[in-house]
């Protein structure tokens, strides 16, 4: 294991016996890659879970160092729900123990927690969700953009391809690609060439895209070019999984500002400036 603790998270760790924890799930978004994105939530509650189920092949193992030294760590990569599922159950309605269900990303997106959820109240097994960076914000941190600039572009798309999972018909990619917003792609790289067909169909050949390859992992890539380029770049770099595209007028070095800050505006806490 990589020994990895900033200052603020080593000294987290020591002050777990302050953060109580009743015996339930806590399914916790473990954010996109670098483990000094967690939430000071998460953190605390790895500092104190009892058990720890790790999604290991799309978690840094150095977020581990941040857990008890005595927590029981089951790794989970290999498992289904169904083996998953009665480990919840008996380590907290039996043990009477705090879990810690680790996924990467955020849990509302693309996390498969919605059937967990499910299944553990029809079990009446106490949960709760704790938040975690996507990875279109990592990637826009990294990329220094505003994915909703005044005048250009203000709305985010967050969608995917159909693949193994199917994609209802209303949300087709050339049917969201009309609206020429931000448009956050995961899960796509394996279908890439159908992607950028799809996307070709309404935005225009030159507009750039970023292609992002574990964000905020050590092994990190950041591509940014043309659309027409797209499924080029993808196999040229050859990427086939934990990748997201974004592709958005914001990544052009076009300016806009937002009337917020504006000296002309004024609002509850500040008249204007005129």
């Amino acid at each position: 294991m990589c020994a990895y603790k900033s200052e603020y998270t080593e000294s987290l760790s020591y002050k777990k016996t302050l953060y109580a924890v009743e015996p339930s799930v806590y399914i916790v978004g473990a954010g996109p890659g670098d483990p000094d994105l967690l939430t000071v939530k998460a953190q605390k509650l790895l500092a104190a879970a009892d058990v720890i189920l790790f999604a290991d092949s799309l978690v840094p193992e150095q977020i581990l160092e941040l857990c008890r030294k005595d927590a029981e760590i089951i790794r989970t990569a290999n498992q289904t729900l169904e083996e998953i599922l009665p480990i919840m159950i008996d380590r907290v309605r039996s043990q009477h123990k705090s879990l810690v269900r680790l996924h990467s990303g955020d849990p509302s997106l693309y996390s498969a927690i919605h059937e967990q959820m499910h299944l553990l109240a029809e079990e009446d097994i106490p949960f709760e969700v704790i938040p975690g960076i996507s990875a279109f914000q990592a990637a826009a941190a990294k990329l220094k953009i505003e994915l909703t600039v005044p005048g250009l572009v203000q709305t985010i798309i967050l969608t995917r391809i159909s693949g193994r999972t199917e994609v209802p018909a209303t949300e087709e990619l050339a049917t969201l690609a009309a609206h020429q917003a931000s448009l956050c792609l995961y899960l796509s790289a394996r279908h890439v060439e159908n992607a950028q067909a799809k996307l070709l169909e309404h935005y225009p050949a030159e507009t750039l895209i970023a292609i992002c390859f574990r964000i905020g992992w050590p092994d990190e890539k950041i591509r940014v070019v043309p659309l027409n380029e797209m499924a080029d770049c993808t196999h040229e770099e050859k990427l086939i999984r934990t990748t997201l595209y974004i592709i958005s007028p914001a990544l052009s070095p076009a300016r806009g500002r937002s009337r917020l800050y504006h000296p002309e505006h004024n609002h509850l806490f500040r008249s204007s400036h005129n």
